[in-house]
């Protein structure tokens, strides 16, 4: 880290920059691509577990799979695409909620301690996919002209104004939407990640520097820190899965 000239190293951007734990063909495999890599084992193992051989009477993984899988289904799909809409998506939803949740959890585990999603390749994909299935489906359930008329706000009750809101809701939905939709997501976990660097180096550095009390506070707020990014971690799951729900249920219904 750079100390700038006073000694301490304040993280930045080099706090995002891993080098190549291996290179093969050209390909470099870093420390975040391997987080991706394990949150994915660990998502499809726990819920394999927990539902590979399901019992009438659940044990204990079970049920935790259950709480886990029926909280995104009613607490989220259900609530905004209702029942009979939301159904085929749950699968989906379920497993972006639990990947989008343990990606940014690296961030407080030992040795990891790195939220994949403050890398903005993956907010960017994740976004890309849901955008993708809402295009997919508001042509599948408007055809060509519907489309048209759901991403353009085609409403000819506004008269002469309607040109600009036509430009304005089709640049909105198909360029802004996507980029916010991962923007929201990556721009949480990398303040987050450069917060609780930040208090973690100073309380190191200042405890070095003999000012015990200082790297005292410093410590605590490190250890407050953790515990409101634990919230956000969770919350910006919840947060995703929800505006892709959002996004869905407008591609869904129908157009007036």
């Amino acid at each position: 880290m750079s100390d700038n000239g006073c000694g301490f190293p304040a993280p930045g951007l080099h706090s995002f920059l891993f080098k190549p734990l291996a290179t093969v063909g050209g390909f470099e495999f870093n420390k975040v691509m391997l987080l991706a890599l394990l949150t994915s084992i660990l998502v499809v193992a726990f819920f394999w577990a927990a539902f590979g051989k399901a019992k009438v009477i659940p044990g204990k993984l079970q049920m935790v799979g259950e709480a886990g899988y029926d909280f995104v289904r009613r607490g989220i799909v259900y609530e905004t695409l209702g029942k009979r809409e939301g159904e085929k998506y749950v699968p989906l939803m379920v497993s972006l909620f639990f990947f989008i949740w343990i990606m940014n959890i690296w961030s407080v585990i030992p040795l990891a301690q790195f939220p994949v999603s403050s890398v903005f390749a993956f907010p960017v994909v994740l976004a890309a996919l849901v955008w993708i299935l809402w295009v997919s489906v508001t042509f599948k359930r408007h055809g060509f002209v519907g489309f048209f008329k759901n991403v353009t706000g085609y409403d000819k009750s506004l008269g002469g104004v309607l040109p600009l809101v036509m430009v304005i809701e089709f640049l909105s939905n198909l360029i802004v939407r996507p980029f916010t939709h991962a923007v929201r997501l990556f721009a949480n976990m990398f303040a987050g990640h450069l917060m609780l660097v930040m208090f973690t180096v100073a309380s190191w550095y200042l405890l070095n520097s003999w000012m015990v009390p200082a790297a005292g506070v410093s410590f605590v707020m490190t250890i407050v820190m953790i515990l409101f990014e634990l919230f956000v971690q969770a919350v910006q799951a919840y947060v995703f899965v929800l505006l892709a729900c959002s996004y869905l249920q407008g591609a869904l219904a129908e157009h007036h």
